[in-house]
């Protein structure tokens, strides 16, 4: 990277959200921002670390066809029937200083279409490794879906390595009419490394949208999901689970925007926090003028084990026709005491005990994965992170 590009960058840097933007005033990039500087001082060039044994870990465990991006690099792109493989995507090009820092920064993008119906799922491992030095990198993938198509596509999001590591990545999905596609995305990076994503959704006539997204690592951690209803009959459906130990922070901003009816969207998201950490879920749902018959529905649940964690929830609606059925509602609660009683009464110590009513709380989302080769990988990974929390060495509530 030449020094006119690295001034650009900083720049770049210097513009990203901070927390007197209203969507951005619970989360604070000042660390990314540090990493991104440290990173430019050094000269601006993403590692090239030996990712392959990791890679296999991750893949060998779900039966998918792989494209693997490794610190932004596109190192894997089978050939694979029905798949198309697409010039530049600039859907990310003109969202503020997030999308112009990964269009700066890219190395590769992954833009593909998809025409036909699919029985093995499609997955997308982004997998960054760091040496000595703080690093960034960008990861960008688009994919459309033909008119009548069936797919599912997983996303795995991985980092490994002591030094400090940034990711930034965006992710556009276009369903055409009557396309079906089901997507899990599983977030299990280093618990000191920083991520945000934003993934776009267009969702056309009478197609389907089901998706689960599962949080398990990272030390800072911003999702941004936009889902746009562009076409009448249109059913969406999106779930979210996070687990947060101390130093975790998890923030997670949904967007519906129902233009048209009648369509269908739901999400529900659960959080299970212990330790020192912070949890964020703003959902909103806005149906448009003209958009009759719109049936939009958010939920939000969280579990409290420590006094020391913290959510903040907001649930929005904001409609603008009248033919609506719209409901929201969140909950934040601590174990209870009467079935933790109950079950020590049934011979379990009280971890075991709060172990079983933590995995209760989660597994009703693990059961609704709609990506079947993805679900035992996410009940290990799960019952794994429930372990750790469990374990912390604080004073839990209940």
């Amino acid at each position: 990277m030449s020094t006119p590009s690295i001034d650009k960058v900083r720049d770049i840097v210097d513009r990203l959200p901070t927390t007197r933007d209203e969507d951005w005033k619970y989360t604070d990039l000042a660390k990314a921002r540090d990493i991104s500087a440290q990173w430019l001082d050094a000269g601006g060039e993403p590692p090239s670390p030996a990712l392959a044994d990791e890679t296999a870990l991750i893949t060998g465990k779900i039966d998918a066809t792989w494209f693997v991006i490794e610190n932004g690099r596109l190192v894997d792109a089978p050939d694979v029937e029905g798949v198309s493989v697409l010039g530049k995507d600039a859907a990310a090009l003109a969202d503020g200083a997030l999308a112009e820092l990964n269009a700066s920064l890219r190395i590769d993008e992954l833009c593909l279409r998809l025409d036909g119906e699919f029985e093995r799922p499609f997955g997308i491992l982004f997998i960054d490794g760091t040496h000595d030095d703080a690093t960034v990198s960008q990861g960008h993938v688009a994919i459309e879906f033909s008119a009548n198509s069936a797919a599912s596509v997983i996303e795995f999001h991985a980092s490994r390595g002591e030094a400090d590591h940034y990711a930034n990545s965006f992710v556009t999905l276009k369903l055409e009419d009557s396309a079906a596609v089901s997507h899990v995305r599983i977030q299990d990076r280093a618990l000191h490394h920083l991520q945000t994503g934003r993934t776009t959704v267009t969702a056309g006539r009478n197609s389907r949208f089901t998706s689960a997204c599962f949080d398990l690592g990272g030390g800072l951690i911003r999702n941004d999901l936009v889902i746009d209803i562009a076409g009448p009959g249109a059913d969406v459906s999106f779930d979210g689970l996070y687990l947060a130990g101390d130093g975790q922070h998890i923030d997670n901003h949904t967007r519906v925007d129902h233009r048209v009816g009648p369509a269908t969207s739901r999400q529900e998201y659960r959080g299970i926090l212990n330790g020192h950490c912070r949890c964020v879920w703003n959902g909103k749902a806005i149906v448009h003028e003209g958009a009759d018959g719109t049936d939009a529905d958010q939920a939000n649940h969280n579990l409290l084990l420590s006094t020391k964690a913290e959510i903040d929830a907001k649930p929005e609606l904001e409609i603008y026709t009248d033919d609506v059925k719209c409901s929201h509602g969140t909950t934040v609660g601590q174990l209870d005491e009467t079935a933790l009683f109950y079950l020590r009464t049934r011979g379990l110590d009280k971890q075991q005990a709060k172990q079983v009513l933590t995995h209760a709380f989660a597994a009703g989302l693990v059961s609704r994965v709609p990506v079947d080769a993805a679900k035992e990988t996410i009940l290990q990974l799960m019952r794994a992170r429930l372990g750790e929390l469990i374990q912390f060495d604080e004073e839990l509530i209940g």
